[in-house]
Order: structure tokens, then C-alpha cells, then sequence
């Protein structure tokens, strides 16, 4: 039959829809498990088999003859899919997890009918279960303060930790955005950074006074290392790119410096840049754009977050609030 359903589509999300390694491993791991659920007719594993390449992802699961699942999710039905997500609901997965699972199989049989593999989309009928609401973690200015304080010395990783957490809480990146810079991204005459972003998408983030100073600093104790990955900005000890993994574990070090929380991630950092913007003013369109968020619904969140924040302040400020 040649190359599997599943497999098709994943390198359409990948060469046409420009999606990342990492939204493409969980596209993956929802539709081994779904092919799982199918073949064995049975609970689905509590965690999925994800395929380390495109080449039969999902329909080789559990020794499957690939034809035959290949013409089982064309003969799929609005009842197999709530046999499934009854499944998952019973196995306590979470309403956000669910309603992942749902968009990847919706999109997969979305891409099925376009290239006239079957002329029905089951999900259609499936409801995508409500979504309970959560804040974002957030540090008030005064935690952010006291954390980018914390790497305290001259030499050249604890310069580059600084220059790290001021260009994170500066740009509101992700942390996988802030592995990826590159020397020729920062313009410094501009006081910009070029980001690439989720979908390969690019966009400038300003650079504020203090980032840029702490970024300055770092680059030139770099200039005299010995560096092996001459495009990267972040390196590790060895002079290569440094890992995502890397930045957690140093912002973990920090957090323990300064006091905070040591549940806070990168992103919290980026949750408290727009925040913060918001909480002093900023548009909320712009705030969209330096976080590189396609749909303006997704920006929406911390308009939630500023408003509790203000109640608040109406709480203990005024008189005749209580």
C-alpha cells in the first residue's frame, strides 16, 4: 500500500504545516495510541509507544498488519471514537489531554478526506469536552527582581546564566526559542532579537536595557572561550548549544538562591512578562505579537490574570470593598 496513513500525515504536518519535532511526537503518540485502542479493542496503554520516524507511526502498533489498519481508521465511527475517549475518561486523563487527543484525530481525518482517502470525518460529531479554566503562574516584579539577581559573579556561565534569565523575562521567549538564538539574531543598534517560533515563524522581540547589558557582558567573556558551536548564543561548558533541559536545571539553582518557588518553569517567566505588560498597559494585540500567539484567543488568558490582580489591589485598597 506503500507508505502507512499515519506516516503520511505526520510529514504533512511537517513539511507542509511546518509543525515542530516536538507537536509532531505528540501527534504521533495520540495516533499510536488510537491504533492501539482499534487493533486490541481494548484499554489503550496509560503511556503510549511514541514512533522515532514518520515511516508507520501508529499502524505497526501492537504487530498490526498495516493494511488492515490502514482500512480500519477509514472505517471508524462517531461510536468507536467515544468507545475510545470513554476509555481515556475511565483511565482519569485529563480534560486538556482528552481534547488534545480529539484535535489530532480530528486533524488527521480532516487530511484523510482532503486527499480522498475516505469521504466521511467522524470527529465532526465528537463535542471537544469543556476545558476547566487555570491561571498561569505568575511572579510578581519584585520575585523577578530578586531572581535575576541571584547569578552573582564574573565568570563566563554565570555571566551567561544572567544574560539567559534578563533575555527571558525581557523577550517573554520560550525556552526552546532562547536554545535556538543565534549570534546573527541580536542586533544591538536596533535592540532587537530574531526569534523563530513554533511553525517556524519569525518575529522581532524587543531587547530591553537590561538584557542587553547582560547579554553584552556575556558575549564578550565568549569572545575568549573556546567554542565549538560558533552560531550559538547560549552555550553549555563545552562550547556547544546549550539544552532546554539545561536552562530548567539552571533556573531551578537559581529559584533556590533567591527563595522562590521551585515549581517555576521557563515559562512562568514568559507568563509573567505578559503580565506584567498587561498589568502597566500594554495592548493586548501587541502583547499577542511578542508572544508570538497566532490567534489573539490564546493572548486572552492574562487579561483573566490582570483582572484577579486588580480586584485584588480594589480588595485591600479600598475603604468599602470588603
Amino acid at each position: 500500500m506503500g507508505r502507512s496513513l499515519t506516516s503520511r500525515f505526520l510529514s504533512y504536518l511537517e513539511n507542509e504545516r511546518n509543525f515542530s519535532a516536538h507537536t509532531i511526537r505528540s501527534y504521533a503518540s495520540d495516533l499510536v495510541q488510537f491504533v492501539e485502542f482499534l487493533t486490541a479493542d481494548g484499554a489503550p496503554p496509560a503511556v503510549p509507544a511514541t514512533a522515532s520516524d514518520h515511516d508507520g507511526a501508529g499502524e505497526g502498533a501492537a504487530g498490526a498488519d498495516p493494511d488492515t489498519v490502514s482500512q480500519r481508521l477509514r472505517q471508524v465511527t462517531p461510536v468507536d471514537l467515544r468507545r475510545f475517549l470513554a476509555i481515556l475518561r475511565r483511565a482519569e486523563y485529563s480534560r486538556s489531554t482528552i481534547a488534545r487527543k480529539i484535535a489530532t484525530l480530528r486533524s488527521f481525518y480532516k487530511f484523510l478526506a482532503r486527499e480522498g482517502v475516505t469521504d466521511h470525518n467522524p470527529v465532526k460529531a465528537i463535542r471537544t469536552p469543556r476545558q476547566e479554566k487555570r491561571l498561569p503562574k505568575f511572579l510578581r516584579p519584585a520575585e523577578v527582581e530578586r531572581l535575576l539577581a541571584a547569578p552573582d559573579g564574573d565568570d563566563l556561565l554565570t555571566l551567561r546564566d544572567a544574560a539567559m534569565l534578563e533575555v527571558l523575562y525581557s523577550t517573554g521567549v520560550r525556552v526552546s526559542e532562547l536554545v535556538g538564538l543565534d549570534l546573527e539574531d541580536i542586533d544591538p543598534i536596533a535592540e532587537v532579537v530574531r526569534v523563530r517560533g513554533k511553525g517556524r515563524r519569525e518575529r522581532l522581540a524587543p531587547l530591553g536595557s537590561y538584557a542587553l547589558r547582560a547579554l553584552n557582558r556575556y558575549l564578550e567573556a565568549r569572545a575568549e572561550a573556546d567554542v565549538k558551536d560558533a552560531d550559538a548564543v547560549f552555550l553549555n561548558r563545552h562550547g556547544r548549544r546549550l539544552a532546554a533541559r539545561s536552562v530548567r536545571r539552571k533556573l531551578a539553582k537559581y529559584l533556590a538562591v533567591a527563595g522562590l518557588d521551585p515549581s517555576v518553569s521557563p515559562h512562568t517567566l514568559r507568563h509573567s512578562f505578559a503580565t506584567h505588560m498587561l498589568e502597566r498597559g500594554a495592548d493586548l494585540r501587541a502583547v499577542q505579537e511578542l508572544l508570538g500567539h497566532r490567534s489573539l484567543s490564546t493572548t486572552q488568558i492574562y487579561t483573566h490574570v490582570t483582572a484577579s490582580r486588580l480586584k485584588e489591589i480594589y480588595e485591600s485598597a479600598h475603604p468599602r470593598a470588603g
